[in-house]
């Protein structure tokens, strides 16, 4: 009996270890695939963190500005483009996409420590003092929160402070569209301080302050982009004297578009008005229905191509161009009733001419 027990033993203790083993095998290969050291930072650097965190924020009052009432707050200003478009004519406004970054220096925090800089998360933006910015020519502005608020906020041991955002901006550009559609136009992204004079903010441009992303991206779709200037100025108000700072992305419409839907269908409108030139003079149906379809068509021709503008008072080159394809496919069903009402008088005074002469000849 016990040799039997044995027996059975030797057999089913194989196959439960061959079976645990592939189980562990297949757990190594789900989670453990590769091969990690995991090192544990140590409780130094979180202990060191935390109190220069509530060191700092002790006495810290987040309302006052660095150095107030010492000297201004210089603050260095960089703007990457995410993308710019799309570009609405209507409305008059265009969309970009930025990642706005603000670095200043503020001694209040200060810190000595093994660390360099500390980098935090959002929490701590509304207990530290950032500049009021605030976008002048925006019609609506909405910074990104998922999956969290886009902020980041860094504070170097020398007191320095990056606070950076990603903001998607509608601002306002006054485009002008006398030469439609082949203007080119400079849309504008103002910015300033809300309530700081230039005696207390002072805005700063650095040499590479502007960079933008792959243009393949961008909803541009009528425009191209061919550049940008960023630009400073002092604006004056009744409540003082603000630094204001401009940037300007420069774009020049494509005629694509509108070659194909106006500019060649007008030419060819007119050029089928002309055929009426070569059709008999006493085919009064044909020459009047071809006159008046093209009179027509150019009508719509130019419905549409003021479809997509806004109701500006001036004369576009769209317009004039359309104006005098109207005027030569009008001229041209003109010419055929000018021409008709010329030559029909002209029959009677020849047939009544025949008639006084006729019995003269009778008499001779």
């Amino acid at each position: 009996m016990c040799g039997k027990v044995l027996l059975v033993c030797l057999i089913v203790a194989p196959a439960a270890f061959q079976n645990r083993a592939d189980s562990v095998e297949e757990y190594d290969y789900d989670y453990l695939s590769t091969n990690k050291t995991w090192v544990l930072t140590p409780r130094v650097q979180d202990t060191d963190a935390t109190q220069i965190l509530n060191s700092l924020l002790r006495n810290y009052d987040n309302k006052l500005r660095p150095d107030i009432g010492i000297k201004p707050t210089f603050i260095d200003v960089d703007i990457y483009v995410n993308s710019i478009g799309p570009v609405s004519v209507i409305h008059m406004e265009y969309t970009i996409d930025i990642f706005f970054a603000q670095t200043w220096y503020d001694r209040r925090l200060r810190f000595n420590s093994t660390l360099k800089a500390l980098t935090l998360n959002t929490n701590m933006v509304s207990r530290v003092w950032i500049p009021d910015t605030f976008f002048r020519n925006s019609k609506r502005a909405d910074s990104h929160w998922i999956t969290t608020p886009n902020q980041l906020l860094r504070i170097w041991n020398d007191g320095k402070v990056l606070y950076t955002l990603r903001l998607t901006i509608e601002a306002e550009c006054l485009l002008q569209l006398q030469n439609f559609p082949m203007d080119t136009h400079s849309c504008p992204l103002v910015f300033s301080s809300y309530g700081y004079t230039q005696e207390e903010i002072v805005y700063r441009w650095r040499r590479y302050s502007i960079e933008v992303s792959d243009q393949r991206t961008w909803r541009l779709y009528q425009f191209d982009f061919t550049g940008l200037r960023n630009t400073s100025e002092v604006l004056r108000t009744g409540a003082g004297e603000y630094m204001v700072m401009t940037v300007s992305f420069d774009l020049s419409r494509r005629m694509g578009y509108f070659a194909i839907q106006t500019y060649i269908p007008c030419i060819l409108t007119v050029v089928l008005s002309w055929v009426s030139f070569w059709i008999k003079r006493d085919s009064t149906p044909a020459r009047t229905s071809l006159g008046i379809t093209t009179v027509l068509t150019m009508t719509t021709l130019s419905t549409i191509s003021r479809k997509h503008l806004p109701r500006v008072s001036y004369i576009t080159a769209m317009d004039l161009f359309v104006s005098v394809c109207f005027i030569f496919v009008f001229a041209a069903l003109m010419e055929y009733a000018t021409l008709n009402y010329l030559v029909g008088n002209k029959k009677p005074e020849e047939h009544s001419h025949r008639k006084t002469r006729l019995p003269d000849a009778l008499a001779s």
